[in-house]
């Protein structure tokens, strides 16, 4: 899952990031207006936690730039303001959620599971395919109700897939959404078919079947047709 982080105070900014990393989420920090408008506007997000006081402009108005290119993104809102108003315009623009600060990294990360299960997982906290079942709360995988056990990239890869069942991902994708920025410093993609190879095995073995199809020349799609 990838969270921006739009946040001046330095010190608050940083230990989001280093709190919501250990969580394995891959984080990507703002602390400006201007460096957030930049990222929304080349990447997607899971999650954005958002302060409305910057520096450099409003961050209500960022709601409208997330809506334009991260229409599924959950969105929470971070300020120091506990004014009534600012938070029913917050959640009216198209918030989420709305933590006054100061707040409990623990409390943060109950916030982010909640606005994840709710866009993306109906509310659940498991996510069913087929014989396929996982749990994001407690990052485990059942297959014909038998654990497999899968490392963090093969958990994030196959999470993805099912997010994205039946649509064609392409291998460069694949390799931002696992490898984020250093995602240049790959020589080539092989290390998508070794994650891939590799859950394949670990599926089949529990009695599942293989579902990710290679669709030449463009990538790999997750279906049962």
């Amino acid at each position: 899952m990838r969270i921006l982080i739009v946040e001046d105070e330095k010190e608050l900014l940083i230990g989001i990031s280093n709190f919501l990393t250990k969580e394995n989420y891959i984080c990507e920090l703002a602390d400006n207006f201007r460096k957030a408008e930049d990222k929304l506007s080349i990447y997607e997000y899971d999650v954005i936690l958002l302060d409305i006081s910057l520096p450099d402009g409003n961050g209500l108005e960022l709601l409208k730039i997330i809506q334009k290119f991260n229409f599924k993104a959950g969105i929470i809102i971070i300020s120091a303001k506990d004014s009534i108003d600012d938070k029913i315009n917050g959640l009216d623009r198209g918030a989420d959620d709305y933590m006054t600060k100061p707040f409990q990294l623990s409390e943060l990360n109950s916030r982010i599971r909640a606005v994840i299960r709710r866009r993306q997982f109906n509310g659940d906290n498991t996510l069913v395919y087929n014989e396929i079942s996982i749990n994001t709360d407690a990052k485990s995988v059942i297959v014909n109700e038998n654990k497999i056990t899968l490392t963090k990239k093969e958990y994030d890869l196959l999470l993805y897939f099912i997010v994205n069942k039946d649509r064609v991902l392409t291998k460069e994708a694949l390799a931002e959404h696992l490898w984020e920025d250093n995602v240049e410093l790959a020589d080539n993609y092989d290390f998508i078919y070794t994650h891939l190879n590799n859950i394949r095995k670990k599926i089949k073995l529990a009695g599942g079947t293989d579902y990710v199809k290679t669709i030449y020349g463009m990538g790999y799609k997750l279906t049962d047709q």
